[in-house]
């Protein structure tokens, strides 16, 4: 692929716009976990009650992304977007000014889950101006935007040291307006936008059998990343005794290669097809993790956790490879259906780690867990690609025809 055909293909503004917005809104939806440790001290929780508080924000994304979705295909992605942004602002507002409890942080937190939402706006607002030849490759750069969990573990604990977890809300609120301005000028809807349909049209890709296992499918890949990314300050900390800050830089280290690796993992997907490398990913990803279930020494753990981030990175590319070739002109939706399933992926493993750390003493337990259900992916994508109408596609994805572009 020459990187001058793929600017000349689509509009590389709109794409800088969707990742911009993509890293602020990722940035702010992780902050209470990163944040966790200091939180959890303030209010003298347990494992599971860090666990859960981390996976809310999750929790309130995966909520939010089906109707973002719908929205997006009604009123167009920047519209939904300049939406969605500004009622990011008052959860922010909200931690900053008017969180005096754990249950205050909770709710805030639920409402933060907008922020989560951006995938089903910023993935179709990239998609629609790029030919399915470089939708692995847009849609990589675009959900590179998850980088903004980088960003988060990297600055919001050392500026609480300085300035109390309270005020990184605050501080917050700068990049996001920056970003709600930038998205305004730069961003621009696509012409090959589908037209709306009704609501109940919506809903005829829940006949589909393939929504189903992509919904499996992403909540492995970016329900590990995302779910990881918010509980791994917390893990470092507890388990290795590493001080606040010295876990959040642990931590970014680690989410640092699934963020940069998603665009990979496209390309990648595009090269040899998706499908294929998700088998080889799925099957990486169990070993990895069934290896940090042993709970090793903090270098060696922090290795295989790093290479594990960056399948799972790649995973997610790979996995939005695969869905706008299937459902083109669904893409919207899809988007926020298999977003969703996502979400709720990343919440429930914070919140199983807690809870395995309380009941069996031991962090270790949980992963061993997710070792499983990522095998498990393995062997479905086995079984359904047999059935796939559109495997030619994503078995040899250069050998695209006209007629293949739009299923």
């Amino acid at each position: 692929m020459r990187l001058k055909d793929f600017a000349r293909s689509g509009h590389p503004p709109t794409l800088f716009s969707a990742f911009l917005y993509f890293d602020i809104s990722f940035m702010v939806w992780v902050l209470i976990g990163v944040l966790g440790v200091y939180i959890a001290k303030d209010f003298g929780l347990t494992a599971t009650q860090k666990g859960f508080m981390a996976a809310v924000p999750l929790l309130g994304g995966s909520l939010v992304r089906i109707p973002l979705g719908l929205l997006v295909d009604h009123i167009g992605p920047k519209k939904t977007g300049i939406l969605s942004q500004l009622i990011v602002l008052f959860p922010l507002l909200g931690v900053w000014l008017a969180a005096p409890t754990f249950h205050h942080v909770l709710l805030w937190g639920l409402l933060l889950g907008v922020a989560g939402g951006s995938f089903a706006v910023a993935l179709p607002l990239a998609s629609r101006w790029y030919p399915p030849r470089h939708q692995g490759m847009a849609l990589g750069i675009a959900g590179a935007g998850n980088s903004g969990t980088v960003l988060a573990s990297l600055f919001a604990p050392a500026i609480a040291e300085i300035y109390g977890w309270h005020n990184v809300f605050g501080l917050a609120l700068i990049p996001v307006l920056i970003t709600l301005l930038v998205y305004i000028i730069f961003a621009a809807e696509s012409p090959d936008q589908p037209p709306p349909k009704r609501l109940g049209d919506y809903f005829s890709v829940f006949r589909e059998a393939d929504t189903f296992w992509f919904c499996f499918f992403y909540s492995i890949t970016f329900g590990g990343f995302v779910g990881l990314a918010s509980f791994l300050g917390i893990f470092f900390h507890d388990q290795y005794g590493l001080t606040k800050v010295t876990a959040g830089y642990f931590t970014a280290l680690c989410v640092a290669a699934g963020s940069f690796l998603r665009p990979l993992g496209g390309y990648l997907a595009d090269k040899f097809g998706g499908a294929r490398m998700l088998s080889i990913l799925f099957g990486v990803i169990a070993f990895l993790m069934i290896a940090v279930s042993f709970l090793p020494r903090i270098g060696l753990a922090t290795g295989l956790i790093f290479c594990g981030m960056a399948c799972l990175g790649m995973g997610n590319g790979s996995v939005f490879q695969l869905v706008p070739l299937r459902f083109r002109k669904e893409i919207g939706v899809i988007t926020g259906i298999v977003g969703a399933a996502g979400g709720l992926g990343g919440f429930f493993l914070p919140t199983l780690l807690g809870f395995f750390k309380d009941a069996a003493g031991s962090y270790g337990v949980g992963f061993a867990v997710f070792a499983c259900a990522s095998l498990g992916a393995l062997i479905l994508l086995k079984v359904v690609q047999r059935g796939w109408g559109f495997s030619r596609v994503v078995s040899s994805p250069a050998a695209l025809k006209p007629e293949t572009e739009m299923v």
